[in-house]
This record gives structure tokens, C-alpha cells and sequence, in this order.
């Protein structure tokens, strides 16, 4: 088929989960503009909403892959406080440096992860009661190694993970960033040029392709909403720390999904376990492989979440595993595994983000909120499988 025979109707077939799921990013934020007269879209409030979802959308960057495989972690948000804890103790009991804390509570996370792997891969006991009794016991270990009392304060070089914005290099003034600015800049060129390349790309190998005025409009579309996103940190403090972390891993978890054997392999064993095995796959080496690299991306979250608090509570990570894996969900990426998309696993998080604040602005009694975030997660779930057995 040639490259040009794309119809419109096609794209939208093809890309129907992503557009659905930024429309209704886009219907929350008007409903909340509306109900809060404004105030949920003040530069203020978006810049300390896109710092709430950091934690989230971290870990939901990995918890793509996880149920890729067909797999789930139910262990994230005991995992990211006990870690978080670590941290915390290391800094404020025996007075460890930021960069050896750092450096300790990834290998602590790694390691956990190890364990989580051990148990899939090798014993073949289900990932659901692995991560289930992960979470029960390090929920326990919070308790342990904080002795039921917050652990603070951390020091200013850690704090600045969670709280910290990109200092100006000219200006020198509030209200607007330059360094910020200057970034953002860099970041829409890279898009543009990558995307042109891809394109060229496919029309050297033949591929087949979106006709160019296609092609054009959806750069120019995202271009605009990158700029967007940033002009709201731009003009108002900066861009955070932990924003920068978070882009880091979504790049680089794209990266693995998309451009790496490790990767596809992923998606193989997801796709058909049986026939990834045929085709001479290790799945308990890979599957071992993804638990230890997710559990230092759940370390990660911790030291961010740590940070951000300034502090290590008892309480940290609460709940995180069902905004993690119910952002990967709306995000596009099916339970049934084989299927997933780092980019849409964080517009997921973005859309639970969202409405925990929306709804803390508008005081909705807590009640309510964990009742609508429910139904929320139902159905994107129900979604998923109708759109399945459609395709079937």
C-alpha cells in the first residue's frame, strides 16, 4: 500500500484511544476552569499540578511494561514510602551525603525488585499475590524503619529533587524563566526534527505514511501543546526539578519499549507467551530484567515523593499503586498485556492528577473522590475490553 493512501478515517481508527483520552483530558480541565472561576487553571495551580503527577506518572512509566507482560505490581506504593523511608533515615540519623542516598535507595529498589522477579519468574508464583504480599509487608517495614514517627528534615541538596525549580541565567526576575524558555525551545526543535526524520525514513524504506499535510498538522498540533505546557512553568517559577526527572524517564522507557530487543521482547511475551517462548525467548530472564528495572523506577518515585514532602511519613505511597496502574489503563494500555504506551501512561496520570485536584478545589468531600476515581478506572477498563472484542 502506498504511503499516501492514508484516509483520515484510518488515522482516527488507528489512534482512537489517544484521541478519546485527550479529549477528555481537555472536557476535565474546562469543567474545573469553570467550577473553580478560574483558579484550576492559574498558572500556579497548573505548575503544582504538573508536580503532583510527577510521582505517579513515574511510576506509571514502568507499570506500562509490567502489565505489557501480562503481569501487575501491587507492592508501588508500600515500595516507594519504605524506599522514601531509607532515604530519609540515611539523611537525618546517620547525616549520608544526597548523592550516596540517592545511590543507596536505588540499589535498595533494585534489589526489591529482584526479589519481585525471583518469585514471578522463576518460582511461577502469580505477580498479583507476589506484589500483594509485597505491599502488606513493606508497608510493615515503613513502620520498622521510621519507628511510626516522620523523618525529617532532609537536606536543602535533596529537598530541591521535589521542591526545586531551574534557577534564570540572564533575567534574574520573577515571572518569566529564561533557562526554562531556553529549554522549551531546544525541546520543540528536537520534536520537529525527529519527526521529519522518522518521516523521511519511511519513505526511504517504503513504509506506508500520513500524507504530508497530515503529518504537518499534528506536529504544529503538539508543538503548540508543548509550548502550552511549558509557557505555564515558564511563567511562573520555572521548570521543577522533578519535571525534568519525570521527562527523563519518559524518554527513556520510550526508548526501551519502542527502539530496544529488550523491548520488543516485552511486548512478545505479552503479545503470546507461548510463541515468544518458541521463538527462543527467555521470559523468566526478561521478566527478572523488569522487576529490577522497575523497582529502582519505584525507588526513583520515592526519592522524588520524599523530597517534595520533605519528610518520610508512615503513610507515604498510599494508594499510588491504584493511580499508577489506573493511568496506564486510561493511558491506553490493556490488561490483557501486549499493548501499551509510555506517553499515554502520563496524559493517564495527568487525567488522575487532575481530578484530585479539581475536586480537592472544589472541596468534594473525600468520600466522593475515591468514588468517582473508582468508576473512573472501571471504566477505562470496560473501554479496554469492548474496544478488544470489537477488534476480535
Amino acid at each position: 500500500m502506498l504511503a499516501d493512501t492514508v484516509t483520515m478515517k484510518e488515522l482516527f481508527r488507528r489512534n482512537m484511544r489517544q484521541y478519546t483520552m485527550i479529549a477528555a483530558l481537555v472536557v476535565i480541565w474546562i469543567f474545573f476552569a469553570v467550577m473553580t472561576d478560574g483558579t484550576f487553571i492559574s498558572p500556579r495551580n497548573l505548575s503544582n499540578l504538573f508536580l503532583q503527577t510527577v510521582t505517579v506518572a513515574i511510576v506509571a512509566c514502568g507499570m506500562v511494561l509490567i502489565i505489557v507482560t501480562g503481569n501487575i505490581d501491587l507492592s508501588v506504593g508500600s515500595v516507594a514510602g519504605f524506599c522514601g523511608a531509607v532515604g530519609a533515615v540515611l539523611q537525618v540519623k546517620y547525616g549520608w551525603d544526597t548523592p550516596s542516598t540517592i545511590l543507596a535507595v536505588l540499589i535498595t529498589g533494585l534489589i526489591i525488585g529482584a526479589w519481585h522477579g525471583f518469585w514471578v519468574a522463576w518460582k511461577k508464583v502469580p505477580a498479583f499475590i507476589v506484589t500483594l504480599a509485597s505491599m502488606l509487608a513493606f508497608r510493615g517495614a515503613i513502620l520498622g524503619v521510621t519507628g511510626g514517627a516522620t523523618i525529617s528534615p532532609m537536606r536543602d541538596s535533596f529537598k530541591e529533587i521535589g521542591t526545586g525549580y531551574i534557577p534564570d541565567l540572564f533575567t534574574a526576575r520573577g515571572g518569566f524563566n529564561d533557562t526554562s524558555a531556553f529549554l522549551a525551545a531546544v525541546g520543540i526543535i528536537l520534536f520537529v526534527w525527529f519527526e521529519i526524520r522518522q518521516r523521511k525514513k519511511r519513505a526511504e524504506t517504503g513504509f506506508q505514511q500520513h500524507p504530508l499535510w497530515m503529518d504537518a498538522g499534528r506536529i504544529a498540533v503538539i508543538s503548540l501543546a508543548i509550548a502550552g505546557a511549558f509557557s505555564i512553568m515558564i511563567f511562573n517559577e520555572g521548570i521543577p526539578y522533578a519535571v525534568l526527572v519525570l521527562l527523563a524517564v519518559v524518554l527513556l522507557f520510550r526508548f526501551i519499549g519502542d527502539r530496544t530487543v529488550f523491548g520488543r521482547r516485552l511486548y512478545a511475551i505479552g503479545g503470546n507467551a507461548d510463541a515468544a517462548m518458541l521463538s527462543g525467548i527467555s521470559i523468566r530472564k526478561n521478566i527478572m530484567a523488569l522487576y529490577m528495572l522497575f523497582g529502582s523506577l519505584v525507588a526513583l518515585a520515592g526519592i522524588v515523593m520524599t523530597a517534595r514532602l520533605n519528610a518520610a511519613t508512615t503513610s507515604a505511597g498510599m494508594n499510588m499503586e491504584l493511580d499508577a496502574i489506573a493511568a496506564a489503563v486510561i493511558g491506553g494500555t490493556s490488561l490483557m498485556g501486549g499493548e501499551g504506551k509510555i506517553t499515554g501512561a502520563v496524559i493517564g496520570a495527568l487525567i488522575m492528577s487532575s481530578l484530585d485536584n479539581g475536586m480537592s478545589l472544589m472541596n468534594i468531600d473525600i468520600t466522593w473522590q475515591y468514588i468517582i476515581k473508582g468508576l473512573i478506572l472501571l471504566t477505562a477498563v470496560w473501554a479496554d475490553v469492548a474496544m478488544r472484542q470489537r477488534k476480535g
